[in-house]
């Protein structure tokens, strides 16, 4: 074999330091029904009105779609009082983080993003040959005054998942305006806003009044999570015109495939389904909250529609495989660094119930040995 042959093509540099995603499990060791409450899936599903739409396309899949979701950018648009011209839609908020980072950073800037933070956020950064750095967070909760010591003059992006996706926690806008106002100019804050619409606190704002008024801030969004499209891969992020004209030159010219942007529109205006998971989720969460930790288990209080639950040390690993064996499948932690910790997905009746009876078990179990 001669030397011209004998390696192979040769990656970016960083790209091989990259942990790959792994996402939350779907199966378990059980003859019975299956519950998987490890992907922050909605139990009530997508509306029937998405559903229809995604069928109505199915007779037409020859046609390319809309390249610019021109539609999809209205209904969006009209919902929120925004401009369409303001909004780009992508693949998941997943394939726009993506791109910010692609179009933003590269060798030698710096991205900060939280200690428990969503696990995207340092595969795109390390992606494009920029440098991960951690600020560390206080109570399972972003810090300002953390992520402001870590601001460089190499920082040309922070991350701020608000909700944050494992922990369940959230900054009051009062403290993202704080944390905003301590940027240079030339550092875009991404406000990644997948869970805003669970949130019901008088002191939180997603994003889109700081966009409004800002030339240096992205707010993205999901239909994966409470509108129930996570198998569409539909996401939009709201921005200054100039970014979301550096946006439109990057991504893919069809980025958004037709189904997904039909039922997008249908479920950005039934907000009679929506407020119907909210009303689902705000019960659950507060009475899984409650009954999990009446077992000694540890929860992190959450405005998602997840539990962070911490378990006495050594034992999550032991008790995801009681779970496991009792058809309940959650999310294991140790890549978020909680190695501690699983978290639980807001279920149905039925799931919820079972949850906690075999959480109560495996505490017990516990207690017996």
């Amino acid at each position: 074999m001669s030397e011209k042959t004998a390696g192979g093509p040769v990656p970016q540099p960083g790209i091989l330091d990259i942990a790959p995603y792994v996402p939350g499990k779907s199966e378990a060791t059980y003859d019975g029904k299956i519950y998987k409450l490890s992907s922050n899936e909605t139990p009530l599903g997508a509306s029937p009105k998405s559903i229809a739409a995604y069928r109505d396309l199915s007779d037409a899949l020859e046609l390319y779609p809309d390249g610019s979701a021109s539609a999809l950018r209205q209904a969006i648009a009209n919902r929120f009082g925004l401009n369409a011209d303001h909004i780009v839609c992508g693949s998941g908020s997943d394939e726009l983080l993506q791109l910010i980072s692609a179009a933003y950073l590269g060798p030698g800037d710096e991205a900060i993003y939280t200690r428990h933070g969503f696990l995207v956020y340092p595969i795109a950064i390390m992606a494009n040959g920029a440098t991960a750095v951690v600020a560390d967070e206080v109570d399972y909760t972003a810090n300002v005054d953390q992520i402001i010591a870590k601001i460089s003059d190499k920082t040309r992006v922070v991350f701020l998942a608000n909700p944050n996706n494992p922990t369940g926690t959230y900054l009051p806008f009062d403290e993202v305006k704080r944390l905003h106002a301590a940027l240079p100019q030339n550092c875009l804050l991404v406000l990644d806003a997948a869970y805003a619409e669970y949130v019901k606190r008088n002191d939180y704002e997603a994003g889109i009044e700081l966009v409004g008024s800002s030339s240096n801030v992205v707010m993205t969004r999901t239909f994966s999570k409470i509108f129930g499209l996570a198998g569409l891969r539909l996401g939009w992020a709201y921005c200054a015109p100039a970014i979301a004209d550096v946006l439109n030159r990057v991504r893919g010219p069809f980025n958004v495939n037709a189904p997904a942007i039909a039922a997008g529109i249908e479920a950005i205006n039934d907000t009679d389904h929506m407020e119907k998971s909210i009303a689902h989720n705000n019960h659950w969460l507060e009475w899984l909250t409650e009954e999990i930790s009446k077992t000694g288990i540890i929860v992190t209080p959450s405005v998602g529609n997840f539990l962070l639950l911490h378990f006495p040390k050594g034992k999550a690993a032991t008790a995801d495989n009681f779970l496991n064996n009792h058809g309940l499948v959650l999310r294991a932690m140790g890549a978020y660094g909680l190695p501690d910790a699983l978290r639980l997905t807001i279920g149905n009746q039925d799931a919820n119930h079972r949850v906690v009876d075999v959480l109560k078990k495996f505490m017990e179990s516990l207690d017996n040995d």
